[in-house]
């Protein structure tokens, strides 16, 4: 669509797995023309499949994820063949994505210092484990267990610390590489010239670690895990069961929320009761309120308090399913279209709209290795 404000921006991917083609979709959604550079084997998640897939697709559903929009191009850049295929490429490309360890792109002829020397304009984004001095790879499951986000993510204190369901750090890091390349270039618009762009997994982690890191920076007390609960916030986030068997979570942000909610489970005396009248009380009383809240709300049915929430503007949602959560009528926007080489529906990177240009209405499918 000639209208998306990428158009005609030319992008080398270079990168697999996760946060780079990430960065790569995102790019074709907003209208780039992104090609994905393969070695023969492909990148290494069109092996991951599920044990519900059909095990010789040429698609996978992990690869389907970060891939649509693009085309793919076998390289070996083992080979001087190769590399000099890439670098006729990057002669003319606006954007390279790589994801390799410190070190390898530089024996492969794929390193910034090489293709910058062929184009000036280039905008590399490089992504590394632990930056460019650190011989490491970068595995988002470690990172959850480094920085600190398994540990937190445990049941409670005392429990297994347990990664998240989906590579987090590697989403956190395409978010960054994402505005540092959006970035830079406004900056080429300005300069004619272009950068290398360089993230970290490592760094990207510890950024996220938001309200939970500056809690330990500011106090030198360790978060400690609490489930899905708050450390600042009551009740915020703990999962409770109604009569009708709905599995509900609350996240009352305010005194006055806590009052409606009070009041919606006809219990006004814990709005005024010294205990939980303030935010402050609330968390320092934590257990008592929620073993409160989880006898009252087993009493009641779940749909029926929804919607009674829903009226007072007090924050709550049902906890859904995977399939549940992209049924919903409001998941219809976020999703791309089956194409006649995949027939599935895909999941969209781009989140936002903008009143300059349109949505994509659809992109070419994810492709098969070597598909142009």
């Amino acid at each position: 669509m000639t209208d998306l404000p990428l158009h005609g921006l030319r992008v080398l991917e270079l990168a697999s797995v996760l946060a780079g083609p990430q960065v790569g979709q995102f790019l074709a959604e907003l209208g780039a023309e992104v090609l994905k550079i393969e070695a023969p084997a492909g990148d290494v998640t069109r092996t991951w499949r599920t044990a519900a897939e059909v095990p010789d697709a040429p698609v996978s559903a992990y690869f389907s994820a970060v891939n649509w929009g693009k085309t793919s191009r076998v390289l070996d850049l083992t080979t001087a063949a190769g590399q000099a295929e890439l670098h006729a490429l990057a002669a003319g490309a606006d954007i390279v994505l790589a994801s390799y360890k410190p070190g390898d792109a530089e024996k492969l002829g794929a390193d910034y210092a090489t293709l910058a020397a062929l184009n000036p304009r280039l905008l590399y984004g490089s992504i590394t484990g632990y930056g460019p001095a650190s011989p490491r790879a970068g595995y988002d499951a470690v990172l959850q267990a480094e920085a600190g986000f398994m540990h937190l993510n445990a049941a409670g204190p005392g429990q297994p610390a347990q990664k998240m369901p989906v590579a987090l750090i590697d989403l956190l890091t395409a978010h960054q590489l994402k505005e540092a390349l959006l970035l830079a270039l406004y900056q080429r618009e300005r300069t004619g010239r272009g950068a290398l762009l360089e993230v970290s997994l490592h760094d990207s982690a510890l950024a996220s670690l938001v309200n939970q890191g500056t809690a330990w920076l500011v106090t030198g007390h360790e978060p400690q895990p609490l489930g899905s609960g708050h450390p600042s916030i009551v009740p915020y986030g703990t999962v409770y069961t109604a009569a009708d068997g709905t599995q509900l979570l609350l996240a009352v942000g305010s005194d006055g929320q806590f009052r409606q909610l009070c009041a919606v489970l006809s219990r006004p005396a814990w709005a005024t009761n010294a205990r939980f009248s303030t935010n402050p009380a609330r968390v320092a009383h934590r257990h008592e309120l929620e073993e409160l809240l989880s006898q009252r709300i087993a009493q009641v049915s779940g749909a029926a308090l929804l919607l009674e929430l829903e009226k007072c503007a007090v924050p709550a949602g049902a906890v859904r399913t995977v399939g549940e959560a992209l049924s919903q009528p409001a998941a219809r926007a976020m999703l791309l279209p089956p194409t006649a080489g995949f027939p599935h529906q895909g999941l969209r990177t781009v989140a936002f709209r903008c009143s300059a240009w349109s949505v994509a209405d659809a992109l070419p499918g994810p492709p098969v290795l070597g598909h142009r």
